[in-house]
């Protein structure tokens, strides 16, 4: 089968928000290594307020690199999973789009699928390829920042944000410091990029609609996709006891995330293929919390 005609690419649209999510990214970095040099938790409030600050000193943008270029690799190499495996399968798609934010830097990335997925293991390569790459960068990433972390009684609860513990985490933590209580320890913004990479892992792996993991649900079980989705949006209304933007995600997923592209294509996927689905229910349950911000987080 002949590849289909590529897209003309805006690559200046794609260089324009990598680099407002560099900047975006840097400046709330700096911040965290501010704080963090000076042992008081990290205040989303003062990141804000600090904009002004970088605007007439834009050299102290510096500081935030090791959180910025952290967190940008593991999201580059998420997409360029995507898109990769997409080549391969000769589909058209985009490059990333990056999304810059005042909030951690960034709201993440994506490419645009631009030309129909005919078989179930493509889309199912195409879905799995993003977190696999990703995960790949996050778990060295979280381990070198968690060495690089400091033991300060009681932080965690400390400040305005209060991030959640993923599974991944909490057992990096015990095997480098062991006996320490993980609200004891300080993530350094190296760890603090890989929980945001773990945040979005996560995310983009529930099996919901056109996420990552819909796309894994529907190369397995096409017929239960849609049933499947709407079951797990009435689950995430719940959680919404701990983390309010439950309640805001499963509306978004309900209304947007319950149809799928349909695959006309009966081929069994193989049993290497099941495997790695195996292994993307793994990385999710390392990487998922029902509570990533708590009482006072964002």
């Amino acid at each position: 089968m002949l590849a289909p005609p590529r897209t003309r690419e805006r690559y200046w649209l794609y260089s324009l928000l990598f680099a407002l999510t560099l900047t975006s990214t840097c400046l709330v970095g700096a911040v965290m290594q501010n704080d963090f040099e000076r042992n008081v938790p990290f205040e989303l409030e003062r990141s804000l307020e600090m904009w002004g600050y970088f605007w007439n000193h834009p050299a102290a943008l510096l500081q935030g690199l090791p959180y910025s270029l952290t967190l940008l690799l593991i999201l580059l190499a998420h997409e360029f999973g995507h898109y990769t495996a997409s080549v391969f399968h000769q589909v058209d798609s985009s490059f990333p789009y990056f999304l810059p934010s005042p909030i951690l830097g960034t709201f993440g990335a994506f490419i645009r699928i631009r030309s129909p997925i005919y078989s179930r293991r493509a889309l199912f390569d195409i879905g799995i390829a993003g977190p696999l790459a990703g995960f790949t960068f996050l778990v060295p990433a979280l381990a070198v920042g968690i060495a690089f972390s400091k033991v300060i009684p009681g932080i965690a609860r400390e400040g305005s944000e209060h991030f959640g513990v993923p599974l991944l985490q909490w057992l990096l933590c015990h095997a480098i410091f062991p006996g320490t209580a993980t609200v004891d320890i300080y993530l350094h913004p190296v760890a603090r990029a890989a929980w945001v990479g773990m945040f979005a892992t996560a995310m983009n792996l529930l099996p919901i609609g056109q996420l990552d993991g819909g796309h894994i649900l529907y190369s397995f079980f096409p017929a239960r996709h849609r049933t499947v989705s709407k079951a797990l949006c009435i689950l995430m209304l719940p959680l919404g006891i701990f983390w309010h933007a439950w309640f805001v995600w499963a509306l978004i997923l309900w209304w947007l995330g319950r149809r799928h592209p349909v695959v006309n294509d009966s081929s069994d996927l193989g049993g290497e293929r099941r495997t790695l689905g195996w292994v993307a229910l793994v990385i999710f349950i390392l990487c998922f919390t029902y509570q990533p911000f708590a009482d006072g987080g964002l």
